[in-house]
């Protein structure tokens, strides 16, 4: 009876830190991507170019990147409760003063001081996949990544507070929505000792994780399915204002159909690895990218096609229905994606998750933080807009090589110690 008790506690205190965690990774994921909407109204009073609203854009994605492998370490050494509450504490001031900001390096020092609060995942990632079963951690660390659809979440709540107030309103709004979030989670979470795995193992001990090529193989998986999702977040609301000639609200809400299941559906992505595996979950993820990259990447087109009965013009172009229901799929496809990635690293380094999650998640906020920039640059360089789209299908070609050359050894070997058995 009491071994029942224990168990029971046990598992409402893992419910209660999935649930806590998860909502503050939403709550931090929404401020991560808040430039995605202000930064709109930002370019127009600035006059910035493409590159540079790119680069405003991207600025906090840069340093909750690079703070993701020091954060993980810490996750290990000293628990995720404790560090994820001090992280969200520590960007409260500068939310707060990106409204009193006036010139363009002043939002991106800012940008920099926000961007902590996207290191909330690797800290969230170990902190919540050590209170589950091993059989359920995919499902949980999906639960947990669904935190993603904050993205989804500024672009409904941001463009109807800067319609109200004025663009200098959010950032005082998401300043008390972190300030809140931070103390519920504090109140709601819990702490479990025998899960700092790393409280005696040295910083030199725990980076060695980057000798195992399997961590720079994900790392390479993740800096698609993740660093693809945050650029593609923060460019799509402008996509929809330029391409489209849309205003900033039906942009935001149209871009959310992109962002919202990139981030719910990260939970179903867990289901599924655990069902039928990391390897053909993430193969059939990138292939589902490319037909769909393949087929955004093609800008608006006229042609003159000459026949016996004269010149035909053909108008080639994909109607904004046809575009949308095309993100929608790669979104859909990336949640799925990024759980598989992480269903890996738990099968994989168990032992080691959060110094392995903080390397992973670098790579992939790395990959965010370069794509606006160039998808900005692209856009100066050719005046296409479809070109963000087409430096996509690229790198997801490059990945299913590279996926395909890294795995066939593995399956190779497989194959030969299966025949002498069948035999």
């Amino acid at each position: 009876m009491c071994i029942r008790r224990i168990k029971v506690s046990n598992n409402n205190k893992a419910i209660r830190v999935l649930a806590s965690s998860t909502v503050s990774f939403t709550i931090c994921f929404a401020i991560w991507m808040m430039f995605a909407v202000l930064g709109i109204p930002i370019k127009k009073m600035l006059g910035l170019n493409e590159t540079e609203f790119g680069l405003l854009a991207a600025m906090p994605v840069l340093s909750g990147s690079l703070v993701r492998v020091p954060l993980g370490i810490w996750c290990d050494k000293y628990g995720g409760r404790i560090v994820f509450f001090v992280l969200m504490l520590s960007t409260v001031p500068a939310i707060y003063l990106i409204g009193m900001a006036t010139q363009f390096w002043q939002f991106l020092v800012l940008g920099l001081f926000i961007g902590l609060a996207g290191g909330s995942f690797s800290v969230g990632t170990p902190y919540v996949a050590r209170w589950f079963p091993r059989e359920r951690r995919g499902l949980a660390m999906g639960i947990f990544g669904a935190g993603n659809s904050g993205s989804a979440l500024t672009k409904f709540v941001a463009p109807a507070i800067i319609a109200a107030w004025g663009w200098q309103a959010l950032p005082t709004v998401y300043a008390a929505a972190m300030l809140v979030t931070a103390l519920l989670f504090w109140m709601f979470s819990a702490t479990d000792p025998s899960h700092q795995s790393g409280a005696s193992v040295p910083f030199s001990e725990q980076v060695k994780v980057l000798k195992d090529r399997r961590v720079w193989r994900y790392c390479q998986y993740y800096s698609v399915v993740f660093g693809g999702y945050v650029g593609l977040a923060l460019w799509m609301t402008k996509y929809y204002v330029g391409e489209f000639g849309f205003d900033l609200r039906l942009a935001a809400l149209l871009a959310a159909c992109f962002s919202l299941p990139g981030g719910v559906l990260r939970a179903l992505g867990g289901w599924i690895s655990d069902r039928y595996g990391a390897y053909k979950v993430t193969w059939w993820v990138m292939w589902v990218c490319w037909v769909c990259f393949f087929l955004l990447s093609y800008p608006p087109t006229a042609m003159i096609v000459k026949t016996t009965h004269g010149d035909v013009g053909i108008n080639l172009a994909l109607s904004p229905t046809v575009f949308t229901a095309l993100l929608f799929v790669v979104g859909t496809a990336m949640a799925v994606g990024k759980a598989s990635v992480f269903k890996f690293i738990a099968d994989d380094f168990s032992d080691n998750i959060g110094a392995v999650s903080g390397v992973v998640g670098l790579a992939g906020g790395l990959g965010g933080f370069v794509l606006p920039i160039m998808f900005g640059a692209l856009l100066d360089l050719t005046g296409v807009r479809s070109s963000a789209f087409m430096l996509l299908y690229g790198a997801v070609c490059v990945s299913l090589v590279w996926m395909h050359y890294s795995f066939r050894p593995a399956a190779t070997a497989a194959v030969s110690a299966a025949v002498p058995a069948a035999a």
